[in-house]
């Protein structure tokens, strides 16, 4: 398969609509007219075979749920595959996704996300074909086409030309271990709230040092489980 753009994601999924409107709307979606990603979603009902197309059947070993079957995931990989794809499952047992993923995903030319539903998918099909497995986080989703619009956002962000203004990645929370600082605008009296004098002053310096103590504190005070991923504190 070639890639038309440097980023393109396939997204193997039951409901493919789910994503269109996801990607159709704001940032990802002038990234993509702007041809610096491409993201095509597909049925994977178009690899099934039968009358009925069937696309999951019962666990062998009995249990509750319905497991989806191996043949049209593998008929669907191997189209949509070539030499420089990176096919990854997501499913709540993955690795868990993060900026630092993020970024690294963004060095792939090709991705292929196959979304779980249901049980999930044929062992055979993670154990054969499945290069990568992540996880979002630690909930299940009634399906993986959510877990695939997060993945694809994330990354998206990290691709040059994306975001209108690349300072506000380096200023995101988790950028570099710590969250972001807090943000305010106009008016300068809301409510009967102020604006922190200090970012009325402009004075940058001043403000870069409160900005990255309102980042430290906020930090500890919601994410301690962060602490060791802090940076020039």
């Amino acid at each position: 398969m070639s890639c038309e753009c440097p980023n393109t994601f396939d997204v193997l999924s039951l409901f493919p609509a789910m994503l269109d409107g996801f990607i159709g709307e704001s940032i990802l979606a002038r990234a993509i007219r702007k041809n610096l990603l491409s993201v095509k979603s597909h049925s994977i009902r178009k690899w099934a075979t039968g009358k009925h197309s069937i696309t999951d059947d019962r666990p062998f070993g009995g249990g509750a749920g319905m497991v989806m079957k191996p043949e049209p995931l593998a008929g669907a990989i191997g189209d949509l595959r070539g030499e420089k794809s990176l096919i990854i499952y997501l499913c709540p047992d993955g690795e868990p996704f993060s900026t630092a993923m993020a970024r690294d995903l963004v060095r792939e030319e090709h991705i292929i996300l196959l979304c779980g539903h249901y049980e999930g998918i044929d062992e055979r099909i993670r154990e054969k074909y499945v290069q990568r497995e992540i996880s979002i986080g630690d909930y299940v989703l009634t399906n993986g086409v959510i877990a695939a619009a997060v993945v694809i956002d994330a990354v998206a962000r990290h691709i040059p030309g994306v975001l209108g203004d690349f300072q506000s990645l380096e200023q995101d929370s988790f950028s570099d271990g710590l969250l972001a600082f807090p943000q305010y605008t106009r008016p300068e009296i809301f409510e009967g709230m102020e604006v922190p004098k200090i970012l009325m002053g402009g004075h940058h310096k001043k403000i870069d040092q409160w900005r990255q103590e309102q980042r430290i504190r906020r930090t500890r005070q919601r994410r301690m489980d962060m602490i060791g991923g802090m940076k020039n504190e």
